[in-house]
C-alpha cells in the first residue's frame, strides 16, 4: 500500500468511528426519551463537513430515519419531529408525550442546518440557585433537555473544587489551611468567581470526590452526544493561607461588598500566577479531559484596582497565556457580566484594552443578557471577537411569571443579519435558575434552526398544541393576554416578586422583594378566567396543569400588594378591627399559596432539603448541606446578610413555615401597638426576626417530598375564593 493512502485512511477510519460513536449516543438518547416508541427511529450518520450542525429527517418502509452530523444534531432532529409532526413537547415543568399510534410520515425530506456555530448553555449561578444537589440520574435528563434543544456548549464546572484541592495539596497545603478556603456546596458560583472563601463549609472531602466522579460522568455524556464542554482555568483567586506559605507571593485583596470577608487574590505580574494557571489546567486535563474551552472572568462584581488601560491589556494578557502556556490550543470563553454590571468602570477604553490584549481566534465573549441590554452594540461587537446572544431571564432562582417575549423572538435573528453583529458565532441561556417560565427557554432555542425571527402568532399556536394536546383557540388567546403582561419584557430588568417573600414592612418593596409589575396586575385576569374555563373541559396535561397552577400562583402573589395596603391603611388609621380583619386576610392568602403549590412537585421546598441531605453519608454531612439549601433561599449568608430574599422562592413549605412565620410575628408587635396606642419598636422587630430567621436557616427540619391534592381541584378553589375579590381590588 502506498505510504501515502495511511494518512487518508487513518483519516476515514477515524471518521467512521466517531459517526459509529454518535449513532450509538443517539440511540440510547432516544430509548431514553421515548423507550416505547425507539424502534421506529434509525438513526444514520449524515456525512456532511460543516463547523454548523445540520440534520435531515425523512420515512422510510415505516420508519423514521434520522441524521446528523453528530448525536446533537441528531437529537435535535427527533425533537423536531416530535414537536412538528407528533405535536409533544419536553420541559423542565410539564411534559407531553402522548405520541400518536401511527406515527406521521415525513412526505418531503426535512433538511435543517443552523446558523449558529455555537449554542452555549448555563451560567456560574446556575449551579447553586437551581443544580446544587443534582445527581447523576438528574443530570442526564438535563443532558438529554440540552440536546434535544441543540445544546452543544456547555458550561462544565461540577467537579471543579476537587481540581483546587489536588493544586494546592500538590503545592503544599495542607486540609488544615485548605478548610477556610473552600465554600459551602451553595456558594460554589461565587467561590469559583472569587467573591467569598469558606461561607457555608468546612466542605467535606467526599463531597469533592463524589462530584469529581459525577463531573467525570457529566462530561463523558456531553462529550459522547458531540458536545463541547466549557471548563474553568485560572483567574488568580487563592487561599488565605497562601500569604504564609509565599510570604513574597504579590498578593491583594478584594471584597464582594455583600458581607462577606475579603478574599485574596494573586497579581497577574508574580511569576507564580502564570505557573499555578498552568499547573490548574494540566490538573484538570488530567482528571476531567479538554475541548480547548475554558471559562475565566477576572473581575466578577468586583472592580479592577485601576483603570488604565495598559494596566487591564497586560492583565488579561497574562491570564490568557497562563492558558496557553498548558494548552495552545486554548480559547478564553469569558462572560460579559462585567460590562453590563459595572458600566460606571468599563467604558470603551478599558473594555477594548482588555479584549484586545488577546487574539481575536483565542477568545470568545457571552453577551450574557442580550434580550436585556446587547452589550456588543455598544463595543463594536466586543471588539472583532466571536461572540454569543444569551437570555438570562431569571435572577435568584426566583419564580415568577417574566420574559421579553417579543424581544427573544426577534433579537438573535436580527443580530445575526446585522453586519454590525460581525463574529456573531452563536446564541445561547444564561439564565441564573431554571425549572421555571419554561415557554421563554422553548422560545429561545426555537432561534438555533432559523435565520429569521420567529413569528410569535403562529409559534404560540404550535405551542398550545404541543403542550396541552389540543388545538384550542381560547387557550391561545389566554398565552396571547400572557404575552401582552407577564411577558412583555417592559419596565423591570427582571420578574417582580411577591411582598409575600420580602421580610416583614410597611413598605410594598424591600431590597431584593421588587415588586414593580410590567404590567397592570387586573389585566393578567382575563388569561386566568381561559385557563379556568379549559380546566373545566378536561384538559390534564402535565404542562397544562403547571400552567394552571402557576398562572393562578401569579394573581394570588399580585394580590398580595393592595392586599398589605389595606391592613396598612387600618394600621394607620388605628382601626384593630379592620387590621385585624385584613391581616388575617393575609396570612390566609399565603395558607391558601402554600395549599395550591403544594399540588406540585415543582413548587415543593420538601424535594429540595431532602435531594441536599441526600449528597451527605454522615448525619454531620447531611446537616451541613441542608442547612446551606435553606440558608441559600432564605438569607443567602448569616442572619446580617445583605442579600435576604435575593433568591427567594414562592414553594409550598417555604411559605407556610418561613414568609408566614415572619408575618405572623409582625403582625402580632403591631397588634400589641394598636392596643397600647403606641409605636412599634421597628428596629427591635428587625433585630428579633434576624435572630428568628438564622435559627430557621440552622434547624433540622423535613418537609414533604410529595405533592398533595389536585392541581386542577385546588385552583377551581382559589378561583372560586379569590376571583372576585382580586377585581374589586384593582377598581
Amino acid at each position: 500500500m502506498p505510504k501515502f493512502l495511511l494518512p487518508l485512511l487513518f483519516i476515514l477510519f477515524s471518521f467512521n468511528a466517531i459517526a459509529q460513536l454518535n449513532v450509538q449516543a443517539s440511540y440510547a438518547l432516544i430509548k431514553r426519551t421515548i423507550p416505547q416508541r425507539a424502534s421506529s427511529f434509525i438513526v444514520e450518520p449524515l456525512h456532511q463537513q460543516s463547523a454548523k450542525d445540520v440534520f435531515e429527517i425523512e420515512s422510510r418502509n415505516n420508519k423514521i430515519i434520522l441524521r446528523g452530523n453528530n448525536a446533537v444534531a441528531v437529537a435535535s432532529a427527533l425533537y423536531y419531529y416530535l414537536t412538528e409532526y407528533c405535536h409533544c413537547q419536553i420541559t423542565w415543568n410539564g411534559t407531553n408525550l402522548n405520541l400518536p399510534k401511527q406515527l406521521p410520515t415525513i412526505k418531503e425530506k426535512v433538511h435543517k442546518q443552523t446558523p449558529y456555530q455555537y449554542r452555549y448553555y448555563l451560567n456560574y449561578c446556575t449551579f447553586n440557585y437551581s443544580m446544587s444537589w443534582w445527581n447523576w440520574n438528574r443530570w442526564q435528563k438535563e443532558i438529554d433537555w440540552m440536546a434535544l434543544h441543540g445544546i452543544n456548549m456547555p458550561l462544565a464546572i461540577t467537579g471543579e473544587e476537587y481540581t483546587w484541592y489536588t493544586v494546592y495539596k500538590d503545592m503544599g497545603f495542607s486540609d488544615d489551611e485548605l478548610k477556610d478556603f473552600f465554600c459551602g456546596p451553595s456558594y460554589f458560583s461565587w467561590f469559583w468567581m472569587g467573591n467569598l472563601d469558606s461561607w457555608g463549609g468546612p466542605l467535606p472531602l467526599q463531597w469533592m470526590q463524589t462530584h469529581k466522579a459525577l463531573e467525570e460522568k457529566i462530561l463523558q455524556r456531553e462529550r459522547a452526544l458531540g458536545m463541547k464542554p466549557v471548563l474553568p482555568a485560572f483567574t488568580g483567586h487563592v487561599p488565605a493561607a497562601f500569604k504564609q506559605k509565599f510570604p513574597n507571593a504579590k498578593l491583594k485583596t478584594t471584597n464582594w461588598n455583600n458581607g462577606f470577608a475579603d478574599t485574596y487574590i494573586l497579581d497577574s505580574e508574580d511569576p507564580m500566577f502564570s505557573q499555578i494557571g498552568k499547573r490548574f489546567l494540566q490538573t484538570q486535563t488530567k482528571l476531567f479531559g479538554t475541548n480547548h474551552l475554558y471559562s475565566a472572568d477576572t473581575f466578577n462584581e468586583n472592580e479592577p484596582p485601576s483603570d488604565e488601560p495598559s494596566y487591564l491589556s497586560e492583565l488579561s494578557a497574562r491570564i490568557y497565556e497562563g492558558m496557553h502556556n498548558a494548552d495552545t490550543a486554548a480559547v478564553w470563553v469569558m462572560q460579559g457580566w462585567l460590562f453590563y454590571s459595572d458600566r460606571k468602570f468599563w467604558k470603551a477604553p478599558q473594555i477594548e484594552a482588555l479584549l484586545k490584549a488577546v487574539p481575536d481566534d483565542k477568545m470568545m465573549l457571552l453577551d450574557l443578557a442580550a434580550e436585556i441590554e446587547p452589550v456588543w452594540k455598544r463595543t463594536k461587537a466586543f471588539y472583532g471577537k466571536p461572540w454569543i446572544w444569551n437570555m438570562l431571564n431569571n435572577f435568584g432562582g426566583n419564580i415568577n411569571l417574566f420574559g421579553r417575549m417579543d424581544g427573544v423572538a426577534s433579537g438573535p435573528a436580527l443580530a445575526l443579519n446585522d453586519t454590525a453583529s460581525k463574529r456573531m458565532a452563536g446564541i445561547g441561556l444564561t439564565m441564573e435558575g431554571i425549572e421555571q417560565n419554561p415557554v421563554m427557554y422553548e422560545l429561545m432555542m426555537q432561534n438555533t434552526w432559523q435565520t429569521q425571527p420567529i413569528q410569535l402568532d403562529e409559534w404560540l399556536h404550535k405551542y398550545v398544541l404541543n403542550r396541552y394536546g389540543v388545538d384550542d383557540d381560547s387557550l391561545v388567546k389566554a398565552w396571547q393576554t400572557l404575552r401582552t403582561t407577564v411577558y412583555n419584557g417592559k419596565e423591570i430588568r427582571d420578574g417582580a416578586e411577591s411582598i409575600i417573600t420580602g421580610r416583614p414592612t410597611f413598605d410594598s418593596t424591600t431590597v431584593w422583594t421588587r415588586t414593580k409589575l410590567n404590567y397592570t396586575a387586573k389585566d393578567l385576569l382575563p388569561a386566568w378566567d381561559l385557563f379556568m374555563h379549559a380546566a373545566s373541559t378536561g384538559i390534564k396535561t402535565d404542562g397544562f396543569e403547571f400552567d394552571l397552577v402557576d398562572v393562578t400562583r401569579q394573581v394570588l402573589a399580585n394580590y398580595a400588594k393592595p392586599l398589605q395596603k389595606k391592613w396598612k391603611d387600618a394600621f394607620d388609621a388605628k382601626d384593630t378591627a379592620a387590621f385585624t380583619k385584613y391581616s388575617d386576610q393575609f396570612l390566609q392568602l399565603i395558607t391558601d399559596m402554600d395549599a395550591l403549590l403544594a399540588t406540585r412537585k415543582d413548587f415543593l421546598l420538601g424535594l429540595w432539603i431532602a435531594d441536599a441531605g441526600s449528597c451527605g453519608n454522615t448525619a454531620e454531612e447531611k446537616a451541613l448541606y441542608e442547612r446551606n439549601a435553606r440558608d441559600l433561599i432564605t438569607l443567602w449568608g448569616d442572619a446580617n446578610s445583605s442579600l435576604h430574599e435575593y433568591a427567594n422562592r414562592q414553594w409550598s413549605g417555604l411559605l407556610n413555615d418561613f414568609y408566614k412565620q415572619r408575618w405572623q410575628q409582625f403582625f402580632n408587635v403591631l397588634q400589641q401597638s394598636l392596643r397600647s396606642n403606641t409605636k412599634p419598636d421597628l428596629d427591635a422587630f428587625e433585630q428579633s426576626i434576624r435572630a428568628w430567621e438564622w435559627h430557621w436557616v440552622n434547624e433540622k427540619k423535613s418537609f414533604t417530598t410529595q405533592p398533595t391534592g389536585n392541581s386542577i381541584n385546588e385552583a377551581k378553589k382559589m378561583y372560586n375564593k379569590y376571583r372576585s375579590v382580586v377585581e374589586q381590588a384593582y377598581k
